[in-house]
């Protein structure tokens, strides 16, 4: 598949700038010119490049985003505004730009429960959502969340559709999971964002916002002018262009579940988040593994998170999976429910 940014980039000539940016060198950091297009109202390569998009994500219009996933979150919230919607249910445990979203466009938040267990904030249940949607407008959930965890999507998508409101999904860890469908956001949500760079190999802030339908394509146009960037990225934007199109590492994904499997992570169903429980042990095990040169993507106090991206090699799991061993592990936090946390088997 034709790269069209980044084929457009290598193609540029050198020149004499007398335009920004200031560093003045010839590459391909370079703003809108006569040749690259202009990403407020594109109509050459970044626009056939979000038409690409928008195809491979299943939108009607897809917008490019140099600010990371937040100002796609920011966009969804205004298109909500602008359609008459004034409160949104969302959970408690939401990223922080969706609160403040909520705050900036004067929007009433309506909280959706969310119940812990194994020191995990756990997914919403339909009926959790529904006692919330019937004080909103509007539905937003996180999927997946940052333990690699996804909300009852079809359910949710039938709940929305049968009281006739959106549904929004911040899908800023999912952006692999459009070879997925039965995972994706896209497959469900009205509006969704995806932050391309935390799991696909696009540079970091690049991500995608998309809309389902063209009703919606406007008004989150007249967010995604609101609140993205006049001076996007370059090569943010052809690094996000390129991940989208970035083929399925299927052996990777294989490996990984199996990686699982044999190390006693957690189960989830997002197979590039590996979730392990150290409990009291998890700073010592950080530095243990740090020192040898592995970094998790987080530590909570309770678990090391791991993030796999296509990117990844299975020898990365196998130097992990050597790491691990005799590594001591300890019971979660305090607010853990009895019983024991759900694992994976070598029988599953």
């Amino acid at each position: 598949m034709i790269l069209h940014i980044a084929r457009m980039l290598r193609s540029q000539k050198k020149h004499i700038s007398f335009h920004t940016p200031g560093h003045k060198r010839a590459g391909e950091d370079i703003t809108e010119l006569s040749y690259s297009d202009c990403l407020l109202f594109p109509t050459g390569v970044l626009k056939r490049a979000e038409e690409d998009i928008a195809r491979i994500l299943g939108g009607a219009r897809s917008f490019l985003l140099t600010d990371g996933s937040t100002s796609g979150v920011f966009s969804m919230l205004y298109a909500l505004r602008t359609a008459g919607i004034r409160s949104v249910a969302a959970p408690v445990f939401s990223h922080p730009s969706v609160f403040h979203a909520l705050e900036a466009l004067g929007l009433e938040f309506v909280p959706v429960v969310q119940k812990t267990a194994y020191g995990l904030p756990l997914q919403p249940t339909e009926e959790e959502a529904r006692a919330a949607l019937a004080r909103a407008g509007a539905l937003l959930l996180t999927s997946p969340d940052y333990y690699g965890n996804f909300p009852e999507l079809a359910k949710m998508r039938a709940l929305c559709q049968g009281e006739k409101k959106p549904l929004l999904l911040d899908g800023a860890h999912g952006a692999h999971l459009h070879f997925i469908p039965e995972l994706y956001a896209g497959s469900y949500a009205d509006l969704w964002v995806d932050g391309v760079h935390k799991s696909l190999p696009a540079l970091t802030q690049g991500a995608v916002v998309s809309a389902k339908a063209e009703a919606w394509a406007s008004p989150l146009h007249e967010g995604v002018l609101h609140f993205r960037t006049t001076s996007p990225s370059y090569p943010i934007m052809a690094s996000v262009e390129r991940a989208v199109k970035y083929p399925r590492n299927l052996s990777l994904e294989r490996a990984a579940a199996e990686f699982k499997r044999e190390n006693g992570c957690v189960c989830n169903a997002d197979w590039t988040k590996i979730l392990i429980p150290f409990g009291k042990n998890c700073d010592a095990a950080q530095k243990f593994l740090e020192e040898r040169g592995v970094y998790p993507e987080f530590n909570d106090g309770n678990y090391l998170m791991f993030y796999l991206s296509p990117c990844n090699r299975e020898r990365d799991l196998k130097k992990l999976g050597r790491l691990l061993r005799g590594l001591p592990r300890g019971e979660v936090g305090e607010d853990a429910l009895s019983g024991h946390i759900p694992m994976y088997t070598e029988k599953e």
